[in-house]
């Protein structure tokens, strides 16, 4: 039978013939698994492989085995989860290593489900039950995952497609992941059937086109141009960060803190505090009107917190600006660590504290806050707050606010990825987005994701990031309907299960 005139709807149990025997299969199945060790959502990231890696690993499964195929690209996923981990150095304790397999199980499951219940079906349930798998698969992850958005969501491979990522306002990520897979589906049944499939193929060309003119529409006719505030995000100055390490040593717990000389590490946390403190009045002058740290910038021993907290209110007060202070709290026992953000106001008033509600797997070991975040009413528009990780978690991020503070700290690898991540949230929910990272890379973005300023700290020693930002946040139907999209995914896949189950059963009785 010849592939090229069979939908792929019509694969039997072993796979139809293919023109050239097996080894086009292989070719397939390489192209797609070494495709996706560059949509893995890590910093060697190619956009247009996130696009056809799932194209050719369709094509293998449906021409393959079902069990051998699945099997196959289940190996394909390993291989992509091992190669995110050495890419993004992520410690591979033997937790992390178990758990990002068991994630990448998870992203094979669409596969599975349309190799599965498509056979037989309709050209419909052909097209649209791999896409819509994949983003409900999308979203279990992030509801289950203690990675969230970090790993398995590939929406942050499209961060330099504006016009495409626009639609993360009405779907969420999730959105992007479905027009992947439908592309997939498109390109696999015109791939089937070239003679019969062109309005098929048309068809998605122009849901496409509208997509990217709508998003293009959006970024040129409904840019912010309201009123516009300066904000000043920063870190420790390098060598300043150098000399406290040369004090406590390098990874140290913070039980391991706690054996220390006291007087010594308090000096050493002393001269890191004072530079901070430093550096907002510096950027006070400069005119700046919000002023945020980078995640723990400050170390702060439990005894001395409220002589701090004092300090920092009375720098806030005298320079007349919104100061957030993100503390490394070293507490004399167990969790022995707590990381948390300061707001003050001009009045030098604590307007905030919150703590940090998603703590790294494997590498933060103390319980996370409340998961509420807090959103303060200023002359400059309503300001919230979480930290770092907590941006990785589309939920926890969907709040009302103009602009959202992120203090952040990263290592080389994932600062850049992590920095993408924040720019989808801002398009999410319709507000600028400030992230500040010590060790990574910083950056600001409007409600629409253009990039406002960046900065990565690598190669130069004082990090004070300046931005003006909008004022006034946009109304987006995620921030309204939440995850409304990615349910409808999750439910017309499990009815087209129980459909195609119902009627094999159907077809065996009979």
């Amino acid at each position: 039978m010849n592939t090229d005139t069979v939908a792929p709807q019509s694969v039997t149990a072993t796979g139809p013939a293919v023109p050239g025997g097996d080894r086009w299969r292989w070719a397939w199945l390489a192209a797609g698994a070494v495709l996706w060790l560059f949509a893995a959502r890590g910093r060697f990231d190619i956009a247009l492989a996130a696009w056809l890696s799932p194209l050719f690993l369709l094509r293998f499964t449906r021409t393959s085995p079902a069990a051998t195929g699945l099997l196959l690209v289940w190996l394909a996923s390993v291989l992509a989860s091992v190669f995110w981990l050495v890419e993004t150095a992520v410690p591979m304790t033997p937790f992390v290593v178990v758990g990002i397999i068991a994630l990448g199980t998870l992203t094979v499951v669409p596969y599975v489900v349309d190799r599965l219940v498509t056979p037989g079906a309709g050209t419909v349930v052909g097209l649209l039950l791999f896409p819509a798998a994949l983003a409900a698969c999308e979203f279990a992850m992030t509801l289950i995952s203690p990675f969230g958005t970090a790993f398995g969501v590939p929406a942050g491979t499209q961060h330099g497609t504006l016009e495409l990522l626009q639609v993360v306002g009405l779907t969420g990520p999730y959105g992007v992941g479905f027009l992947l897979g439908l592309f997939a589906t498109v390109a696999n049944h015109f791939w089937a059937n070239p003679r019969r499939a062109g309005a098929v193929l048309g068809s998605f060309a122009a849901v496409l086109l509208v997509l990217l003119l709508a998003g293009g529409a959006r970024l040129a006719f409904f840019a912010p141009d309201g009123d516009r505030v300066r904000v000043a995000g920063i870190s420790p100055d390098t060598s300043i960060t150098r000399e406290l390490k040369g004090v406590i040593g390098e990874n140290v717990t913070q039980q391991e803190v706690a054996g220390q000389d006291q007087a010594a590490v308090r000096a050493a946390f002393d001269k890191v505090n004072a530079n901070m403190l430093t550096r907002s009045r510096e950027a006070g002058q400069a005119g700046a009107k919000i002023v945020m740290w980078s995640e723990q910038a400050a170390n702060v021993l439990a005894a001395d917190l409220p002589a701090f907290l004092g300090q920092v209110a009375a720098t806030a007060r005298e320079s007349r600006i919104y100061l957030q202070a993100a503390v490394n709290l070293y507490l004399p026992e167990a969790p022995y660590a707590a990381n948390r953000a300061y707001l003050f106001d001009p009045e030098g008033k604590q307007v905030w504290v919150y703590n940090k509600a998603h703590p790294v797997p494997g590498l933060e070991f103390y319980p996370g806050g409340d998961g509420v975040v807090p959103v303060a009413e200023t002359p400059y528009g309503r300001l919230a707050t979480v930290i770092c990780f907590d941006a990785d978690f589309p939920e926890l991020l969907r709040v009302d606010a103009d602009i959202m503070m992120v203090p952040a700290r990263d290592w080389p690898e994932v600062g850049a990825m992590h920095s993408q991540n924040a720019q989808l949230r801002a398009v999410e929910n319709g507000y600028a987005m400030i992230r500040q990272a010590e060790f990574g890379v910083s950056g600001a973005f409007d409600q629409q994701g253009r990039t406002l300023a960046a900065h990565d700290y690598a190669g130069a020693d004082r990090h004070i990031v300046y931005s003006d930002v909008p004022t006034g946040g946009a109304w987006t139907a995620y921030r309204v309907i939440g995850d409304t999209f990615a349910w409808l995914c999750m439910a017309g896949t499990v009815v087209a299960i129980g459909l195609a189950v119902r009627d094999r059963r159907s077809r065996r009785s009979s």
